[in-house]
């Protein structure tokens, strides 16, 4: 997995990820115009698909509402690397198949725009701009076939038929 990174500081909360106005819609797509606008207004016109979000402490704090990933993820973005997440944020993530990696020398080696490519299996994150890389822990199998499979209610149709 390769992509342009966006950074962002420590405590985004679920507000800032997605405003609580536009928690009437649970529709990826629609959420994803309003990604992350209350800690950088025009990040959902600059946006692409693949990009990746590299952010500081506690990302995702606040409520616990599944539609700050889920915009997230509306807006193509399918990984994020943080110094820590919130619980229920990170949970929410996995849930939903949006990838998620806790490596703060990572957060602290990467600039807005470097590129980076992802192993999730290994946990392993290099800059192919500085050409560092870091090792985080990986996670466990049955959360990287859970993001594979698209979230975990896709795992569980899965798992049914």
């Amino acid at each position: 997995m390769q992509g342009k990174v966006w950074k962002f500081g420590d405590n985004i909360d679920t507000d800032a990820i997605i405003p609580a106005s536009y928690l009437d819609t649970t529709d990826e797509k629609e959420l994803a115009k309003h990604c992350l606008e209350g800690a950088d207004t025009d990040f959902p016109l600059k946006v692409s698909q693949g990009d990746i979000i590299v952010a500081g402490e506690n990302f995702g704090c606040g409520s616990s509402r599944e539609h700050a990933p889920l915009a997230i993820k509306g807006a193509g973005v399918p990984f994020l690397i943080a110094k820590s997440f919130a619980r229920i944020f990170q949970r929410n993530a996995i849930n939903i198949g949006l990838a998620i990696l806790e490596c703060p020398p990572a957060v602290e080696g990467t600039r807005q725009g470097d590129a980076l490519e992802i192993d999730l299996s290994r946990g392993e994150i290099k800059n192919l701009r500085s050409g560092e890389s870091w090792l985080a822990q990986p996670l466990p199998e049955f959360m990287r076939e859970l993001i594979a499979c698209g979230g975990l209610m896709n795992y569980v149709k899965k798992k049914l038929s």
